[in-house]
């Protein structure tokens, strides 16, 4: 039995960006989608990992975690909190601050 091939980069991101968007729970696609759409391309490999973990949790947790309305599990703080900065959920962040990165102008 041969082993599989190894995922290219850029299908690991088209990967993890279309799970990011097509959660099952609207909220969530939302808040994800717009997190991987601004920032998977810029993310190490150790922390495209941890979002890959993160995407193996349910859907409520994730939301309530990004949200502030329970704390995250050690294991996810330091992703959610970065998650929750880029949306503008962070105290005294500015909603959107970041969220143009590599966007093009407006429609």
């Amino acid at each position: 039995m041969s082993a599989a091939p190894a995922e290219s980069a850029e299908t690991r991101l088209r990967r993890l960006r279309l799970r990011s968007w097509r959660r099952g729970t609207r909220e969530v696609d939302l808040l994800l989608g717009r997190f991987a759409d601004a920032h998977l391309a810029s993310l190490d490999a150790a922390t495209l990992d941890a979002y890959e973990a993160l995407l193996e949790e349910q859907d409520l947790d994730i939301y309530y975690w990004i949200v502030g309305q329970s704390p995250p599990p050690a294991a996810h703080a330091p992703l959610i909190g970065r998650i929750r900065g880029s949306l503008g959920l962070e105290a005294g962040a500015e909603p959107g601050a970041d969220s143009g990165a590599g966007q093009g102008g407006g429609a």
